[in-house]
């Protein structure tokens, strides 16, 4: 039974260890099953947290937009250990966190006549602050875009870019 359950999660799509553990605990599988039919999988290769978690990374990234701490959140509720967090996380560099910010900036950013500039760089800024870009980098990158946008420019208060 503990092996059915875990081929048939892991023909829907890839999961963590933790997750097929969850699964199996969820049915009744006793704890001392699940471990060694775990423990099989792991061994021929069928569970590879590491591997995953590298997959949740790079796909969150691509189609969320997600920064690193968004994504280290994203793999701990996955169960994902720390070293492979910390692994899969390494791939993500600043600039290539920016560049999504940007990327996120650009596509959301609304203008036009009647929108005013201050909701408009709070929304940005909020949007940015849940997909877990740093303050620092938010402020920046939504003062350069009312910047460029020829606006009033946007000084952040503590509570917009949280």
């Amino acid at each position: 039974m503990a092996r059915s359950i875990a081929l048939r999660q892991l023909a829907s799509a890839p999961r963590s260890r933790h997750q097929l553990a969850d699964a199996m605990a969820r049915r009744g599988v006793p704890p001392d099953v699940a471990e060694r039919v775990l423990d099989r999988f792991t061994e021929v290769g069928l569970i590879d947290d590491a591997q995953y978690a590298q997959m949740l990374v790079r796909s969150r990234r691509d189609s969320r937009g997600l920064a690193r701490r968004a994504l280290a959140v994203e793999l701990r509720r996955k169960g994902i250990g720390d070293e492979d967090a910390q692994v899969a996380l390494a791939t993500v560099d600043d600039d290539a966190e920016e560049a999504s910010a940007r990327d996120l900036l650009a596509r959301r950013w609304r203008s036009g006549p009647g929108i005013d500039p201050a909701a408009q760089a709070r929304r940005a800024a909020a949007m940015l602050g849940r997909k877990g870009y740093p303050p620092g980098l938010t402020a920046r990158l939504v003062r350069e875009m009312v910047d460029d946008r020829g606006a009033a420019s946007w000084d952040p208060s503590p509570g917009d870019v949280d």
